[in-house]
């Protein structure tokens, strides 16, 4: 696996949320993310699905670890990020989902920027807590008033 620089952690909490993940779920969002922006882009008359999602998607495995590389279109503006599934245990018991977003050392500004954005889409999609690269905390989960 690439060398980690930050992470970004989407957390799925208890409720009515999905309370399993798989990788497969994070690349249907994916893909759905990039059929909207292209759809998007044809009502604005212009590609806008390229600058909005400017990476090719690759599954790929060391070992047992499933991920996927998310490799620039355009290496000076976007080289790569890291997207893989795991899950945590916690204190009460039972185990926590959640996607890692991870932005390698060599990951450029606007790899930063798609990584925040990314991290903000897919927690609000699966109504997640959402641990971001710079430390601060969103949640996106339907909470008790």
């Amino acid at each position: 696996m690439e060398e980690v620089g930050k992470s970004a952690y989407i957390k799925l909490v208890q409720g009515p949320s999905l309370q399993e993940l798989t990788l497969e779920d994070v690349k249907k969002e994916l893909d759905r993310y990039i059929g909207m922006t292209a759809l998007t882009g044809e009502q604005l008359g212009w590609q806008y699905a390229n600058a909005a999602f400017p990476y090719t998607v690759e599954e790929r495995s060391e070992g047992e670890i499933r991920y996927l590389l998310l490799k620039g279109k355009d290496p000076h503006l976007y080289k790569h990020l890291i997207l893989g599934v795991g899950s945590e245990a916690l204190p009460a018991g039972g185990e926590r989902p959640f996607i890692q977003l991870a932005l390698p050392d060599d990951a450029t500004h606007g790899d930063t920027a798609k990584a925040n954005e990314f991290s903000r889409y897919l927690a609000r999609t699966f109504q997640a807590e959402l641990h971001m690269l710079n430390g601060r905390v969103m949640h996106f989960n339907p909470r008790k008033p």
